[in-house]
């Protein structure tokens, strides 16, 4: 940041709970930076080792610390600059039950966490698929010019659209496969999905996701 500008850092926001998200807080707290996250940090328990560090060499986060947000939100504005930053939560659990959006009305842009990713497939081990479509259609319907998503380099409003498109099939082919009958398994080996298989993370998350939403939406339609 600040090769393209040397500006001092207000605070710094935790736009969820995975700790892919909060995990550099240690460096921000350290230099005394305040860190916003949602109310949802309050039931989270520091580990030993988190998901992504049991996944990648120690080297890699070698003195990074578990620090949580020191301000814990639902809804907030605060204003930087005389600029009004909207913090809301989505308030169900769509990508995970902590979801906040970070509005910025005078650069018409939001910032939705992983809510939206682009160019590789979303997990959603944590998340409800209803929730989540519902939270990407509110998104989709605001005046704005830019969508930040968690993951991918694309910012302007198409940002969301790889999303939105991989959740509702996803949804549409499972509740078709269990409106005919089709066991767990079968599906889980039918939904390819192709249009999405040159995306990141297909190969080791498409299946995983299949199955994790079967099970979801088997459940909710019982």
């Amino acid at each position: 940041m600040k090769e393209i500008k040397d500006l001092p850092i207000s605070y710094v926001i935790n736009t969820h709970t995975h700790d892919d998200h909060y995990l550099g807080n240690s460096f921000y707290n350290e230099i005394g930076v305040d860190i916003v996250g949602s109310n949802e940090f309050e039931n989270e328990t520091k580990l030993e080792k988190t998901r992504m560090q049991m996944n990648i060499l120690e080297d890699a986060y070698s003195g990074t610390k578990q620090v949580f947000p020191n301000i814990l939100v639902e809804n907030k504005t605060i204003s930087i600059d005389a600029k009004e930053i909207n913090i809301e939560s989505v308030n169900k659990k769509a990508h995970t039950k902590s979801d906040l959006l970070i509005y910025i009305p005078e650069f018409s842009t939001i910032f939705v966490g992983d809510l939206v990713f682009n160019e590789r497939i979303p997990s959603i081990r944590d998340g409800n698929l209803k929730n989540w479509i519902e939270a990407l259609d509110k998104i989709k319907s605001m005046d704005v010019k830019y969508i930040i998503g968690g993951h991918g380099k694309i910012v302007d409003k198409s940002s969301i659209d790889a999303t939105y498109k991989y959740l509702t099939q996803l949804v549409d082919k499972i509740s078709l496969a269990l409106e005919n009958g089709i066991d767990i398994a079968d599906t889980v080996n039918n939904v390819s999905m192709k249009d999405f298989k040159d995306f990141k993370m297909y190969g080791s998350l498409h299946r995983q996701n299949v199955e994790i939403a079967y099970r979801m939406l088997e459940w909710s339609s019982e």
